[in-house]
């Protein structure tokens, strides 16, 4: 069990540094900063610890009201998701580009909240700056404060008084530990559409445009009483194509979101088949040793939607095996074949991520692993000129993923593939699906000899 959090939620026209003042509070770079307004779509959320004080911060897209673009009208539905679910909103304005009539628009929106809302003049880099913010004090929204995201200047205090308030009239609930799903991909297989149909609400944005999706964004969802947080990440690209861009960012941010989850959900696009790339991300999952689920995307344009989704049929037996072929080291991974689209194999899906995530914190008692480790080494002893591999002892010593140590005679004489043997032994009694494991070979301590 953990805490509930409260909620802080960021808003602002584009460009007047909200994602500069997301990464201050928090305190590491994890928004994606850039000049080029929009670099923000989604709302992205991370858990804030301040002096033992937690909340959850959320940043927005910039809002523009009356514009037609689709996309600048999706960012808006996803600030007004986000200040649904608020305690507390910071409304960032710019010093430098004073009162605009976009500031006017979402002050006017936000008096009809019923939520506390924080006026921040960011850029007061200066005691000059920090003057001309008392111009914002005409949009009648109370107290304004200057502050400087890039610089810090005057966040602190106003943090401060954030949390003292919660304290003050927030209750404290405590709520289960969350699944941490991470969706991952190339750019464009549906990641967003599959977390849509996740969560049955415009959360991230759909569009047909590849990298609409920028960072590793989070929702939870709730399924067969687990709670999932569903982390939508911006497409996996070969780095060395993306050094020194946005692109670098938005990769290593999904890199970061895999390192934070229980789980990896690979979305592979069935009509366009398996690509390096695809390789790539089941890889990167792999050897962030995080359990792992394969879903197989858009497989109402290689098969009618209309049909069992469930059904084998030779189209998915020859990429299972295509899949099994090219990549033997996931196989523990179980695959499903979806249509986000059609909302079709997505209960499947989460099915399979549950049992995934229960591999993975998987324990054997230290008499069971040694029976079953001196077993396999009868029925197929090791042997390599003229020398015996010889395994003295076992003991699992991590989950998450489950990890096993041989104490050994040799451990350079341990190779992979007599690796490959025991693992197999184990899965055969303990399949342990969807989850990676590790086995360490290290030799016997000398007094133990």
């Amino acid at each position: 069990m953990k805490l509930k959090l409260p909620v802080v939620v960021i808003v602002g026209r584009p460009n007047v540094g909200k994602s500069t003042l997301f990464n201050r509070i928090v305190g590491r770079r994890i928004a994606v900063v850039e000049d080029e307004p929009g670099i923000t779509r989604d709302r992205l959320y991370s858990e804030v610890d301040w002096e033992g004080k937690k909340f959850q911060l959320v940043d927005t897209g910039g809002i523009l009201f009356g514009d037609e673009d689709p996309l600048v009208e999706q960012i808006k539905v996803q600030a007004e998701v986000a200040l649904a679910e608020a305690d507390a909103v910071l409304f960032l304005v710019d010093c430098l580009d004073g009162v605009t009539p976009g500031d006017w628009q979402l002050a006017n929106h936000l008096r009809g909240i019923e939520k506390p809302v924080i006026v921040l003049a960011n850029k007061a880099d200066n005691p000059k700056r920090a003057d001309a913010a008392m111009e914002f004090y005409e949009l009648g929204m109370g107290e304004v404060v200057p502050v400087s995201g890039l610089h810090g200047r005057g966040v602190s205090d106003v943090i401060d008084e954030l949390v003292i308030g919660f304290s003050k009239h927030i209750p404290v609930e405590e709520v289960a530990e969350e699944i941490k799903l991470a969706i991952i991909g190339r750019p464009n297989v549906g990641k967003s559409s599959m977390l849509n149909s996740f969560t049955g609400e415009k959360r991230a944005i759909v569009s047909p445009i590849a990298g609409t999706t920028r960072d590793a964004i989070d929702t939870v969802i709730e399924y067969r009483g687990e709670k999932f947080r569903l982390i939508d990440t911006a497409g996996l690209r070969r780095r060395g194509k993306i050094q020194g861009t946005v692109e670098y960012y938005m990769a290593a941010r999904a890199t970061q979101a895999v390192g934070r989850a229980h789980c990896a959900l690979v979305v592979v696009d069935g009509e366009e088949g398996l690509t390096d790339g695809d390789k790539r991300t089941m890889k990167l999952s792999h050897d962030e040793g995080r359990s792992l689920v394969v879903a197989i995307n858009k497989w109402d344009m290689v098969e009618p939607p209309d049909g069992n989704v469930n059904q084998m049929t030779v189209e998915k037996k020859v990429f299972l095996k295509q899949l099994a072929d090219e990549m033997p080291e996931t196989k523990y991974a179980h695959t499903k074949f979806t249509s986000a689209k059609e909302d079709k194999g997505l209960e499947k899906l989460l099915d399979e991520v549950l049992l995934a995530v229960e591999s993975w914190n998987f324990r054997l008692s230290t008499g069971a692993l040694n029976r079953l480790i001196q077993e396999a080494m009868f029925a197929r002893p090791y042997t390599s000129k003229g020398k015996e591999l010889k395994v003295y002892y076992s003991t699992q010593v991590a989950a998450r993923p489950p990890t096993f140590v041989l104490f050994c005679n040799d451990p350079e004489f341990l190779h992979f593939s007599y690796m490959r043997y025991l693992e197999n032994c184990l899965r055969k009694v303990y399949p342990m699906p969807g989850t990676p494991i590790r086995i360490i070979a290290r030799a016997r301590k000398r007094e133990d000899r």
